[in-house]
């Protein structure tokens, strides 16, 4: 079965955008190379790494695998939808503040799902925290910090 052109009006970051694509296009491409979005990152392409998270209608997705033919009709939220350099949104913050990066390059999806979380479960303990973050990868090695930024924004978001 071929994929067709469609134009959709998406909803991202609260603003509403017409895009013209192929159904089957994943939502990655059209927030990166149509929108200029680049909070989330192209890893796998397969939707195991993590890096290129978003978040729809309140749930953690991975855009790499999400076509946007399935994001028709939903609230689309990238890392840029979080906050600004200004006034950087809690989970942000607190990241910064852990000095929860070295190359960056999980931080998207790490941020992304954190904040997912945290809309669900004001309050994680440490365990839920984990195996939220478990299917996020991050090869520097600063799972630590990023486990200690979470609580952290747990205990600074209203």
């Amino acid at each position: 079965m071929t994929s067709q052109e469609i134009t959709v009006a998406l909803e991202v970051n609260g603003q509403t955008t017409t895009v013209t694509a192929m159904a089957d296009t994943p939502l990655l491409l059209i927030l990166r190379n149509d929108l200029q979005l680049n909070g989330p990152k192209y890893g796998c392409g397969l939707g195991e790494c993590g890096a290129c998270t978003v978040i729809i209608d309140g749930v953690a997705a991975r855009s790499c695998v999400f076509p946007l033919a399935g994001a028709v009709d939903r609230q689309i939220i990238t890392l840029e939808g979080l906050g600004t350099r200004a006034e950087p949104h809690p989970v942000q913050q607190a990241f910064i503040d852990e000095q929860a990066a070295q190359c960056g390059y999980c931080l998207n999806g790490m941020i992304m799902t954190a904040k997912a979380l945290l809309d669900r479960i004001p309050n994680p303990s440490e365990t839920q925290i984990r195996n939220e973050l478990s299917a996020n990868l991050c090869r520097c090695g600063t799972h630590i910090e990023i486990l200690r930024a979470v609580l952290r924004a747990a205990r600074q978001t209203p």
